[in-house]
């Protein structure tokens, strides 16, 4: 039962638009209160005034305070100035009135908010569930199939050319939590439960070595595997169950703080991918050996996160995708990360930005970077053009692609993984050049 509340769709479907139906509801009773001009003039005066202070408080969220690292999507603009206007004329339904009204009033406060939450969830589409939307996770735990230690080099002719798939092929992957976890020997980093997305081809007898995604989501966030899972096994249904096997980990430990994708006093979460991650995957999944099979992928936060892993250790990562990037470590608060993480050593900051990276690390004779973002994302665009440029001028075999009609959100992602993994096929031998 708890399962199925946490798996609610809430950015499309029966759930959100009956949650805005009974707020829609609710909202015309306290409209509707007494008779008179007076009263019109009232509710219009409390609907301004209220509408005008959400405005205030989301400005100030954003600007001031950067509450949400960076600019907020422009459904953001019309929800809570609305929210905050239900909530003002619910406060004044209060005062001289039955105690019903009064109920009806106390109760829709709570209403208001949570269909503004809704409402700007979905125009994001990135927490599709009420569990994903709460960091809750309802994915059932996968125990990947232990590899043959025997099998560890790698083939010399690409997969494409050798796989004959069988006949008990499954139509689509699987997607859960790994069970018993990454550990985190080396690094001590606490992270949360990575997930996994096993394509067809890895759930038949004998299954082949096949190539291996590290990817990372955005912050806040989850190591939320469906996004990739959902893409990949597009890709499978068209390569007779062919795709790389995705690890979604969290390079987070807590979706309220950002740790850099760095070793510091925040977290070492270099160690814990670099040290812990990386040798688990390629010792406890049955996954290809060489670079140019191990990508490094990211979406925001861990975009940024897959463009400093890859630009850094292009012996391990042959390839990298960052979807709508930010451009270097805590770029959304960059004088305050300089301060606290960096101690004022502007030298020490720019050493870990990936662009300095890669023009210190270049050439590159063989690594294939993508680069993508929402052509809509003002914020974003801007330093994922110049995350691709500086990728150009080091050598990398580079894509740059800008998603039709996207934002920072959903389509952004989706179209970013799709691009990347169209550019990405035939390189890590999975179909034709």
């Amino acid at each position: 039962m708890w399962d199925f509340v946490l798996e609610l769709n809430v950015v499309n479907g029966p759930f959100i638009i009956a949650v805005c139906a009974i707020a829609a509801l609710v909202f015309l009773y306290l409209l509707f209160r007494g008779p008179g001009w007076s009263w019109v003039l009232t509710v219009v005066v409390l609907l301004i005034v209220g509408a005008l202070v959400g405005v205030a408080v989301l400005w100030l969220a954003v600007n001031m305070f950067d509450a949400f690292g960076g600019p907020v999507d422009d459904s953001a603009w019309l929800w809570v100035p609305a929210a905050s206007a239900g909530i003002t004329l619910a406060i004044w339904n209060l005062w001289y009135s039955r105690w019903w009204r009064k109920l009806i009033a106390l109760l829709a406060i709570p209403l208001f908010a949570a269909a503004a939450a809704f409402g700007v969830n979905a125009a994001y589409g990135l927490s599709p569930t009420l569990g994903s939307m709460l960091h809750i996770s309802t994915a059932d735990p996968i125990d990947p199939p232990v590899p043959d230690p025997a099998e560890t080099a790698d083939p010399a002719e690409p997969l494409y050319l050798t796989w004959t798939p069988p006949a008990d092929l499954p139509a689509t992957g699987e997607i859960g939590v790994v069970q018993g976890g990454v550990p985190n020997t080396q690094s001590g980093f606490a992270a949360r439960p990575a997930q996994i997305y096993l394509p067809p081809a890895a759930l038949v007898a004998d299954a082949p070595r096949l190539p291996l995604v590290v990817m990372m989501m955005g912050q806040p966030g989850d190591p939320d595997a469906s996004f990739i899972g959902g893409v990949l096994d597009e890709f499978a249904a068209k390569h007779d169950g062919l795709a790389p096997i995705a690890l979604v980990i969290d390079q987070l430990g807590d979706p309220d703080v950002d740790p850099l994708c760095l070793d510091s006093e925040l977290g070492r979460v270099e160690s814990y991918v670099m040290q812990d991650v990386v040798p688990w995957a390629k010792q406890r999944l049955g996954v290809l050996q060489g670079r140019q099979y191990t990508t490094v992928a990211g979406y925001s936060n861990g975009g940024q996160c897959a463009a400093y892993f890859g630009a850094k250790h292009p012996e391990v990562f042959g390839n990298l995708l960052a979807v709508s990037p930010l451009e270097f470590a805590g770029a959304e608060q960059a004088d305050e990360v300089l301060s606290t993480v960096f101690h004022d050593v502007q030298p020490a900051y720019d050493a870990v930005k990936p662009a300095n990276i890669m023009a210190s690390k270049a050439p590159y004779p063989d690594t294939v970077a993508v680069f993508t973002v929402g052509e809509n994302d003002g914020a974003f665009v801007a330093g994922t053009e110049r995350l691709a440029d500086a990728a150009i001028a080091a050598g990398m075999q580079t894509t740059l692609f800008l998603v039709p009609g996207a934002d920072h959100d959903a389509r952004a992602l989706r179209g970013g993984l799709e691009k990347g993994f169209e550019v990405l096929f035939p390189r890590l031998g999975l179909t034709a050049p």
